[in-house]
This record gives structure tokens, sequence and C-alpha cells, in this order.
């Protein structure tokens, strides 16, 4: 099983409806998904069961091969972002790739409604939902918000 949490809604805030922003902080050892509006936020945090140690580059794997994360893992992060209607994809590492191709394969929809993806080290949840919010106030210059 998967660890998945729910911080508290945000004092105030008392509607169910799924906001129509998304960003997710994505590694091959947690997935950090906050939804949120320009007032309000609600965050989950994935991870997977047996996350994958590190390897070096040189070291590889006994197979001669990467360790990839789990399907079940991405999953579970794509159904966490099954309410949004416009998802950023951020990370530092190769986990973005892998999640954007399984997403492609599998939850192709989902995957339709990532509308960035960039590279980003790890920061805390006040950071990222500042640079969620800043990216969205410039891309939806561009696009309209329809539901």
């Amino acid at each position: 099983m998967h660890t998945m949490h729910e911080t508290p809604r945000e004092a105030g805030r008392t509607d169910a409806a799924p906001h129509f922003h998304t960003v997710v902080w994505l590694d091959h050892h947690e997935a950090r998904i906050i939804h949120f509006s320009m007032t309000a936020a609600d965050e989950e945090v994935a991870r997977p069961v047996d996350a994958p140690r590190h390897l070096h580059i040189k070291s590889g794997s006994a197979s001669g091969t990467h360790i990839r994360s789990d399907p079940a893992f991405y999953n579970d992060v794509g159904k966490a972002m099954d309410g949004a209607h416009a998802v950023l994809l951020v990370g530092p590492s190769t986990a973005k790739t892998e999640f954007m191709t399984y997403m492609r394969d599998h939850a192709h929809l989902t995957a339709d409604r990532i509308v960035g993806v960039r590279v980003l080290a790890q920061i805390t949840d006040p950071q990222l939902l500042a640079y969620g919010r800043r990216f969205f106030s410039e891309n939806d210059r561009t696009t309209p918000q329809t539901r």
C-alpha cells in the first residue's frame, strides 16, 4: 500500500469542489500534490511502498539497468490529480519523464491536463505553492479556464 495523506482543508473553505490548478513535485521517493486557487490550497503526499535506493550512474543495478519507480506509485499520483484541470509537474529527477510515459500509456486524459514540466530542486511546500501560482498566473493569460 502506498502512503497517502491529506492536509486539513484551509480555514474558511467549505466547498468540496476541486481546485482548477495543481502543482505536483515528484521524484522517485515521494510526490507532493498541491491543488490550489488564489486563496486556498489542499495538499496530498504519496510515497511508494519500497522507494528505490539511490544508485550512482556508474554502478547501475545487477541487471545493468536503472531501478525504476513502482507503477502503482505513479497510478496513485495520477489518481490524486484526477480533479485538476491544469497541472504543472516539477521535480529534480527522471521520475517526471517516467511518470509522463506512464500517464500517456495508462491515463492519457489526465496526461493531457499536464500543461508544463519543469526541473525544480526540492523546496518547501509554501515555496512550491508560490511557484505554482506564479506559473499559472503567467500561463492563464494565454489559456482560458473552462470546466
